[in-house]
Protein backbone atom coordinates (compact mmCIF):
# COMPACT_ATOMS: atom_id res chain seq x y z
CA UNK A 1 0.00 0.00 0.00
CA UNK A 2 1.26 3.52 -1.13
CA UNK A 3 0.30 6.16 1.57
CA UNK A 4 0.80 9.66 0.37
CA UNK A 5 1.01 12.71 2.49
CA UNK A 6 -0.81 16.72 1.47
CA UNK A 7 -1.13 15.08 -1.99
CA UNK A 8 -2.45 17.55 -4.69
CA UNK A 9 -5.57 15.99 -6.26
CA UNK A 10 -5.01 17.68 -9.76
CA UNK A 11 -4.09 14.83 -12.03
CA UNK A 12 -6.64 12.87 -9.74
CA UNK A 13 -9.85 14.54 -10.79
CA UNK A 14 -10.50 15.22 -14.61
CA UNK A 15 -12.00 18.85 -13.55
CA UNK A 16 -8.38 19.45 -13.15
CA UNK A 17 -9.35 21.39 -9.68
CA UNK A 18 -6.16 22.16 -7.89
CA UNK A 19 -7.35 21.25 -4.02
CA UNK A 20 -5.17 19.15 -1.87
CA UNK A 21 -6.12 15.75 0.34
CA UNK A 22 -4.29 15.28 3.82
CA UNK A 23 -3.76 11.94 2.95
CA UNK A 24 -3.99 9.67 0.22
CA UNK A 25 -4.01 5.30 0.34
CA UNK A 26 -3.27 3.64 -2.61
CA UNK A 27 -4.65 0.02 -2.60
CA UNK A 28 -4.27 -2.82 -5.12
CA UNK A 29 -5.42 -5.86 -3.24
CA UNK A 30 -8.16 -6.52 -0.56
CA UNK A 31 -5.81 -6.47 2.16
CA UNK A 32 -4.33 -3.03 1.56
CA UNK A 33 -7.72 -1.87 1.32
CA UNK A 34 -8.58 -3.63 4.72
CA UNK A 35 -5.58 -1.68 6.31
CA UNK A 36 -6.31 1.72 5.15
CA UNK A 37 -9.73 1.30 6.41
CA UNK A 38 -8.63 0.46 9.93
CA UNK A 39 -5.77 2.91 9.90
CA UNK A 40 -8.83 5.45 9.16
CA UNK A 41 -11.28 4.35 11.56
CA UNK A 42 -7.87 4.47 14.40
CA UNK A 43 -7.37 7.95 13.73
CA UNK A 44 -11.50 8.50 13.38
CA UNK A 45 -10.65 10.89 10.70
CA UNK A 46 -13.38 11.81 7.33
CA UNK A 47 -12.82 9.38 4.18
CA UNK A 48 -14.04 9.09 0.50
CA UNK A 49 -13.43 6.40 -2.15
CA UNK A 50 -11.65 7.63 -5.13
CA UNK A 51 -12.08 5.78 -8.54
CA UNK A 52 -10.74 7.89 -11.56
CA UNK A 53 -12.17 10.80 -10.51
CA UNK A 54 -14.23 11.46 -13.65
CA UNK A 55 -17.52 11.92 -11.68
CA UNK A 56 -16.21 14.34 -8.53
CA UNK A 57 -16.28 18.05 -7.98
CA UNK A 58 -13.65 19.06 -5.15
CA UNK A 59 -14.55 22.25 -3.49
CA UNK A 60 -11.94 22.60 -1.35
CA UNK A 61 -8.88 21.10 0.26
CA UNK A 62 -10.20 17.69 1.95
CA UNK A 63 -9.17 17.34 5.22
CA UNK A 64 -9.64 13.63 5.59
CA UNK A 65 -7.94 10.70 4.03
CA UNK A 66 -8.43 9.27 0.75
CA UNK A 67 -8.38 5.56 -0.78
CA UNK A 68 -7.89 5.60 -4.30
CA UNK A 69 -8.76 2.20 -5.77
CA UNK A 70 -6.14 0.14 -8.03
CA UNK A 71 -7.06 -2.98 -7.09
CA UNK A 72 -6.87 -4.19 -10.97
CA UNK A 73 -7.39 -7.78 -12.69
CA UNK A 74 -10.53 -9.33 -15.06
CA UNK A 75 -11.36 -12.92 -15.31
CA UNK A 76 -13.61 -15.33 -17.34
CA UNK A 77 -15.85 -17.02 -14.09
CA UNK A 78 -17.98 -19.11 -16.54
CA UNK A 79 -19.24 -20.22 -19.63
CA UNK A 80 -22.14 -21.14 -21.93
CA UNK A 81 -23.29 -21.53 -25.09
CA UNK A 82 -25.13 -18.46 -24.68
CA UNK A 83 -23.51 -16.21 -21.94
CA UNK A 84 -20.00 -15.59 -20.53
CA UNK A 85 -19.18 -14.64 -16.94
CA UNK A 86 -16.40 -12.04 -16.21
CA UNK A 87 -15.25 -10.42 -13.35
CA UNK A 88 -13.64 -6.89 -13.41
CA UNK A 89 -11.54 -5.47 -10.23
CA UNK A 90 -12.51 -1.64 -9.31
CA UNK A 91 -9.67 -0.55 -9.83
CA UNK A 92 -10.10 -1.63 -13.75
CA UNK A 93 -10.80 1.34 -16.49
CA UNK A 94 -14.37 1.11 -17.58
CA UNK A 95 -13.76 1.94 -20.98
CA UNK A 96 -10.61 -0.60 -21.03
CA UNK A 97 -12.87 -3.05 -19.74
CA UNK A 98 -15.42 -2.36 -22.49
CA UNK A 99 -12.61 -2.68 -25.38
CA UNK A 100 -11.77 -6.34 -23.90
CA UNK A 101 -15.26 -7.15 -23.57
CA UNK A 102 -15.84 -6.23 -27.24
CA UNK A 103 -12.74 -7.82 -28.61
CA UNK A 104 -13.46 -10.78 -27.15
CA UNK A 105 -16.96 -10.69 -28.96
CA UNK A 106 -18.95 -11.11 -25.21
CA UNK A 107 -21.56 -8.68 -26.35
CA UNK A 108 -23.67 -5.99 -23.70
CA UNK A 109 -21.65 -3.23 -23.13
CA UNK A 110 -20.93 -1.75 -26.08
CA UNK A 111 -23.33 0.76 -25.27
CA UNK A 112 -21.47 2.01 -22.57
CA UNK A 113 -18.40 2.20 -24.57
CA UNK A 114 -15.80 5.82 -23.40
CA UNK A 115 -17.68 6.26 -20.08
CA UNK A 116 -14.77 7.74 -17.64
CA UNK A 117 -14.02 6.28 -14.82
CA UNK A 118 -13.69 3.09 -12.83
CA UNK A 119 -15.49 -0.55 -12.77
CA UNK A 120 -16.04 0.00 -9.43
CA UNK A 121 -17.62 2.95 -9.28
CA UNK A 122 -20.10 2.08 -12.34
CA UNK A 123 -23.14 0.38 -9.81
CA UNK A 124 -23.09 2.66 -7.53
CA UNK A 125 -24.68 5.44 -10.00
CA UNK A 126 -25.99 2.57 -12.22
CA UNK A 127 -23.95 4.00 -15.20
CA UNK A 128 -26.03 4.52 -18.77
CA UNK A 129 -26.14 5.92 -21.56
CA UNK A 130 -27.29 5.60 -25.69
CA UNK A 131 -30.22 3.47 -24.82
CA UNK A 132 -27.93 1.58 -21.78
CA UNK A 133 -27.51 0.95 -17.81
CA UNK A 134 -25.47 -1.23 -16.24
CA UNK A 135 -28.19 -3.20 -14.76
CA UNK A 136 -29.13 -4.77 -17.94
CA UNK A 137 -26.29 -6.92 -18.01
CA UNK A 138 -24.92 -6.79 -14.26
CA UNK A 139 -24.93 -10.16 -12.65
CA UNK A 140 -23.65 -9.32 -8.69
CA UNK A 141 -20.46 -7.24 -7.17
CA UNK A 142 -18.38 -8.05 -4.09
CA UNK A 143 -18.03 -5.39 -1.90
CA UNK A 144 -16.21 -4.92 1.82
CA UNK A 145 -18.16 -3.76 5.05
CA UNK A 146 -16.40 -0.80 5.85
CA UNK A 147 -16.76 -1.65 9.63
CA UNK A 148 -16.10 -5.10 9.92
CA UNK A 149 -13.59 -5.72 6.68
CA UNK A 150 -15.78 -8.86 5.62
CA UNK A 151 -16.77 -9.70 2.22
CA UNK A 152 -20.27 -9.79 0.77
CA UNK A 153 -21.83 -10.27 -2.42
CA UNK A 154 -24.79 -8.68 -3.63
CA UNK A 155 -27.12 -9.91 -6.21
CA UNK A 156 -29.00 -7.42 -8.64
CA UNK A 157 -31.86 -7.52 -6.85
CA UNK A 158 -29.98 -6.48 -3.73
CA UNK A 159 -28.35 -3.79 -5.32
CA UNK A 160 -31.91 -1.37 -5.74
CA UNK A 161 -30.67 -0.03 -9.16
CA UNK A 162 -32.57 2.83 -10.41
CA UNK A 163 -32.08 5.78 -12.95
CA UNK A 164 -28.42 6.93 -11.95
CA UNK A 165 -28.17 5.18 -8.65
CA UNK A 166 -28.23 2.06 -6.40
CA UNK A 167 -28.32 1.29 -3.04
CA UNK A 168 -24.90 2.14 -2.61
CA UNK A 169 -25.60 5.97 -3.31
CA UNK A 170 -28.69 6.02 -0.96
CA UNK A 171 -28.95 3.72 2.47
CA UNK A 172 -25.05 1.76 2.08
CA UNK A 173 -23.75 5.02 1.43
CA UNK A 174 -19.85 5.00 2.69
CA UNK A 175 -20.93 1.41 4.35
CA UNK A 176 -19.16 -0.59 1.66
CA UNK A 177 -16.23 -0.32 -0.69
CA UNK A 178 -16.80 -2.49 -4.11
CA UNK A 179 -13.70 -4.56 -4.94
CA UNK A 180 -15.45 -6.16 -7.96
CA UNK A 181 -17.74 -6.53 -10.41
CA UNK A 182 -19.67 -9.55 -12.08
CA UNK A 183 -21.82 -8.86 -15.53
CA UNK A 184 -23.17 -11.57 -17.53
CA UNK A 185 -22.44 -10.79 -21.22
CA UNK A 186 -23.95 -12.33 -24.42
CA UNK A 187 -22.08 -15.02 -27.28
CA UNK A 188 -25.19 -14.75 -29.20
CA UNK A 189 -25.23 -10.76 -29.91
CA UNK A 190 -28.77 -8.65 -29.21
CA UNK A 191 -27.75 -5.65 -30.91
CA UNK A 192 -28.74 -2.21 -28.90
CA UNK A 193 -29.96 0.00 -31.52
CA UNK A 194 -32.29 2.05 -29.66
CA UNK A 195 -30.77 5.24 -29.38
CA UNK A 196 -31.75 6.96 -32.55
CA UNK A 197 -28.22 8.79 -33.05
CA UNK A 198 -26.44 5.25 -33.32
CA UNK A 199 -28.85 4.43 -36.15
CA UNK A 200 -27.89 7.44 -37.91
CA UNK A 201 -24.20 6.97 -37.65
CA UNK A 202 -24.36 3.49 -38.92
CA UNK A 203 -26.54 4.55 -41.41
CA UNK A 204 -24.09 7.10 -42.48
CA UNK A 205 -21.38 4.72 -42.56
CA UNK A 206 -23.09 2.59 -44.61
CA UNK A 207 -23.22 -0.48 -42.04
CA UNK A 208 -26.52 -2.14 -42.64
CA UNK A 209 -25.45 -5.53 -40.20
CA UNK A 210 -23.70 -4.08 -37.36
CA UNK A 211 -21.84 -5.77 -35.13
CA UNK A 212 -20.91 -5.02 -31.60
CA UNK A 213 -17.87 -3.44 -32.56
CA UNK A 214 -19.68 -1.36 -35.34
CA UNK A 215 -21.88 0.06 -31.91
CA UNK A 216 -18.89 0.60 -29.82
CA UNK A 217 -16.81 2.54 -32.56
CA UNK A 218 -20.42 4.62 -33.26
CA UNK A 219 -20.56 5.29 -29.61
CA UNK A 220 -17.31 7.00 -29.54
CA UNK A 221 -17.33 8.71 -32.17
CA UNK A 222 -20.55 10.40 -31.31
CA UNK A 223 -19.34 10.89 -27.59
CA UNK A 224 -16.37 12.52 -29.41
CA UNK A 225 -17.80 14.43 -31.27
CA UNK A 226 -19.87 15.97 -28.14
CA UNK A 227 -17.77 15.94 -24.95
CA UNK A 228 -14.62 17.63 -24.74
CA UNK A 229 -11.63 15.21 -23.69
CA UNK A 230 -10.82 16.17 -20.31
CA UNK A 231 -6.95 16.17 -20.64
CA UNK A 232 -7.96 19.23 -22.78
CA UNK A 233 -10.96 21.10 -21.46
CA UNK A 234 -11.95 19.94 -17.78
CA UNK A 235 -14.90 18.21 -17.13
CA UNK A 236 -17.03 15.60 -15.59
CA UNK A 237 -18.87 14.73 -18.47
CA UNK A 238 -22.51 15.17 -17.79
CA UNK A 239 -23.04 17.74 -14.74
CA UNK A 240 -26.83 17.11 -14.36
CA UNK A 241 -29.27 14.09 -14.27
CA UNK A 242 -32.22 13.74 -17.00
CA UNK A 243 -35.24 15.13 -14.55
CA UNK A 244 -38.08 12.74 -14.24
CA UNK A 245 -41.80 14.62 -13.74
CA UNK A 246 -45.32 13.65 -13.78
CA UNK A 247 -47.06 13.12 -17.18
CA UNK A 248 -49.30 16.29 -15.85
CA UNK A 249 -46.37 18.57 -14.85
CA UNK A 250 -44.86 17.28 -18.78
CA UNK A 251 -48.17 17.95 -20.63
CA UNK A 252 -47.92 21.70 -18.81
CA UNK A 253 -45.09 22.27 -20.18
CA UNK A 254 -45.42 21.16 -23.57
CA UNK A 255 -48.53 23.65 -24.20
CA UNK A 256 -45.60 26.73 -24.28
CA UNK A 257 -42.82 24.24 -25.52
CA UNK A 258 -44.10 22.03 -27.89
CA UNK A 259 -40.43 20.64 -29.18
CA UNK A 260 -39.66 19.49 -25.39
CA UNK A 261 -37.38 16.40 -25.62
CA UNK A 262 -38.73 13.73 -23.31
CA UNK A 263 -38.82 10.37 -22.92
CA UNK A 264 -41.22 7.92 -21.32
CA UNK A 265 -40.37 6.69 -17.98
CA UNK A 266 -42.66 3.94 -16.43
CA UNK A 267 -45.51 6.22 -15.02
CA UNK A 268 -43.64 9.38 -15.20
CA UNK A 269 -41.79 11.73 -18.16
CA UNK A 270 -37.85 11.79 -18.35
CA UNK A 271 -36.84 15.22 -19.77
CA UNK A 272 -33.56 15.71 -21.58
CA UNK A 273 -31.54 18.14 -18.94
CA UNK A 274 -29.34 19.20 -21.94
CA UNK A 275 -32.46 20.37 -23.49
CA UNK A 276 -33.78 22.54 -20.43
CA UNK A 277 -30.32 23.80 -20.21
CA UNK A 278 -29.86 25.07 -23.60
CA UNK A 279 -33.53 26.41 -23.72
CA UNK A 280 -32.34 28.77 -20.34
CA UNK A 281 -29.16 30.32 -22.66
CA UNK A 282 -26.25 28.93 -21.56
CA UNK A 283 -24.85 26.84 -24.09
CA UNK A 284 -21.55 28.04 -24.33
CA UNK A 285 -22.02 30.76 -22.20
CA UNK A 286 -18.79 31.61 -20.36
CA UNK A 287 -18.17 33.19 -17.04
CA UNK A 288 -14.44 33.95 -16.51
CA UNK A 289 -12.80 30.29 -15.83
CA UNK A 290 -16.51 28.06 -16.14
CA UNK A 291 -18.59 27.50 -18.68
CA UNK A 292 -21.20 25.60 -20.73
CA UNK A 293 -19.58 23.21 -23.05
CA UNK A 294 -21.05 24.79 -26.75
CA UNK A 295 -21.58 21.45 -28.25
CA UNK A 296 -23.43 19.65 -25.37
CA UNK A 297 -25.15 21.99 -22.29
CA UNK A 298 -24.69 19.09 -19.76
CA UNK A 299 -21.37 19.41 -19.58
CA UNK A 300 -19.68 22.30 -17.49
CA UNK A 301 -15.94 23.12 -18.29
CA UNK A 302 -13.17 24.18 -16.69
CA UNK A 303 -11.56 26.70 -18.73
CA UNK A 304 -7.83 27.47 -16.72
CA UNK A 305 -7.77 27.66 -13.33
CA UNK A 306 -11.20 27.48 -11.68
CA UNK A 307 -11.94 26.29 -8.38
CA UNK A 308 -14.50 23.69 -7.65
CA UNK A 309 -16.19 26.67 -5.56
CA UNK A 310 -16.65 28.64 -9.06
CA UNK A 311 -17.79 25.79 -10.73
CA UNK A 312 -20.68 24.63 -8.31
CA UNK A 313 -21.61 28.38 -7.82
CA UNK A 314 -21.74 28.47 -12.01
CA UNK A 315 -24.08 25.08 -11.85
CA UNK A 316 -26.55 27.13 -8.98
CA UNK A 317 -27.23 29.45 -11.40
CA UNK A 318 -28.43 26.83 -14.24
CA UNK A 319 -30.56 24.55 -11.63
CA UNK A 320 -31.84 28.28 -10.70
CA UNK A 321 -32.49 29.15 -14.81
CA UNK A 322 -34.02 26.06 -15.45
CA UNK A 323 -36.46 25.44 -12.44
CA UNK A 324 -37.54 30.01 -13.05
CA UNK A 325 -38.50 28.78 -16.81
CA UNK A 326 -39.90 25.07 -16.36
CA UNK A 327 -40.66 24.19 -12.79
CA UNK A 328 -37.90 21.56 -12.73
CA UNK A 329 -35.48 20.60 -10.24
CA UNK A 330 -31.96 19.44 -11.74
CA UNK A 331 -30.04 17.27 -9.72
CA UNK A 332 -26.14 16.82 -10.27
CA UNK A 333 -25.10 13.66 -11.13
CA UNK A 334 -21.31 14.24 -10.24
CA UNK A 335 -20.50 14.10 -6.59
CA UNK A 336 -19.43 17.32 -4.89
CA UNK A 337 -16.90 17.66 -2.04
CA UNK A 338 -17.06 20.46 0.03
CA UNK A 339 -14.79 19.99 2.43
Amino acid sequence: MKKLQNISLKKYNSFGIDVNARQMFIIHDHYELNDSLEYIKANNVPWILLGGGSNVLFTDDYKGSIIKNSIKGIQVLDRTNEQVFVRVNGGEDWDNFVSFCVDNNWGGLENLSLIPGNAGASPIQNIGAYGAELKDHFYSLEAMNVKTGTIKQFKKKECKFSYRSSIFKTELKNKYVICSVVFKLDLNHKINLKYKAINDHLVQKNITSPTIKDVRQAVIDIRNSKLPDPDLLGNAGSFFKNPIISKQHYENIKKEHPNIVAYPDGNNIKLSAGWLIEQTGWKGFREGNVGVYDKQALVIVNYGNAKGIEILEFAKKIKKSVYNKFGVKLMPEVNIIES
